[in-house]
């Protein structure tokens, strides 16, 4: 399975968790020139951007430490962009995490909730 494929994967897993959690899916692979968001849902009132990592072996750092700076503004950038499209500018959003590794019995999914704050300066 090459890499989209298995990202692809990851993200319907994800997807899949979040909905048994209460979560309603907005939107998928939401893209604009500063960056990307796998999954926009929401929690009750709450607009949730949600990146996913998807990791083969559970040997590594696990999947959401590699949200770095220049990823978590990238999708800030992209978050703020939806936001206004879609004129939810007063509606209360977060940055979620959807961490996914290989486990014995199958794959592992965390989600992190609250896992960055948006920035200012936008």
């Amino acid at each position: 399975m090459d890499k989209k494929e298995f990202g692809a994967k990851g993200e319907a897993l994800a997807e899949q968790r979040l909905k048994r959690l209460g979560y309603k899916i907005l939107d998928r692979n939401f893209t604009t020139r500063s960056g990307e968001i796998d999954i926009i849902a929401k929690d009750g009132d709450t607009v949730v951007f949600v990146e996913v990592k998807t990791r083969r072996d559970a040997s590594f750092a696990a999947p959401e430490l590699s949200v770095g700076p220049t990823k978590r503004g990238r999708m800030q950038k992209a978050a703020l962009m939806y936001m206004i499209k879609n004129r939810l500018e007063n509606t209360p959003c977060r940055f979620d995490v959807v961490g996914i590794s290989a486990g014995e019995g199958g794959p592992v999914v965390d989600v992190i909730k609250d896992a960055f704050e948006l920035s200012g300066g936008y």
